[in-house]
């Protein structure tokens, strides 16, 4: 089929697919370690880390292991943007940052969202460099 990707259903279904099961990691995890008022959300912190640095790991390996067609293209979409972008969630990010500073705690706000900032750039570094020593089915490395 041709066309733009985005309008592809193929593509659709594979991002939507990730993206359920990306969501439901997500909640289960707010649901097993749940964010207390007043405090550091750790679960949030962890979850944007985890996804940075998974997200910096496939696209490299992705990147290196050929062009973004058929077999990748479909792992970019399905695990990248579906997973893992409907894992991380910068939007709990900024309502956590805001019910931080409404509940009087600016200092942590400012850290948390510095913190995640920060934290997150080094671990898609990480990711990144862990990348290009995955090795691919034919035995290369990426």
């Amino acid at each position: 089929m041709t066309g733009p990707l985005h309008t592809r259903p193929a593509a659709l279904a594979a991002v939507a697919l990730g993206g359920l099961l990306g969501t439901f990691a997500r909640y289960e995890l707010g649901v097993l370690f749940p964010q207390t008022s007043g405090h550091f959300p750790l679960t949030t912190f962890a979850v944007n880390m985890i996804g940075a640095f998974a997200l910096g790991l496939l696209l490299e390996a992705l990147a290196r292991s050929g062009p973004d067609t058929g077999h990748r293209r479909r792992l970019r979409l399905f695990a990248g943007t579906g997973v893992l972008g409907s894992f991380t969630t910068y939007s709990s990010l900024a309502v956590e940052t805001d019910l931080l500073l409404d509940g009087g705690h600016p200092t942590l706000a400012l850290g948390y969202a510095a913190g995640t900032l920060a934290v997150g750039l080094a671990a898609t570094i990480a990711g990144i460099a862990a990348g290009t020593r995955v090795r691919l089915g034919n035995g290369q490395r990426a």
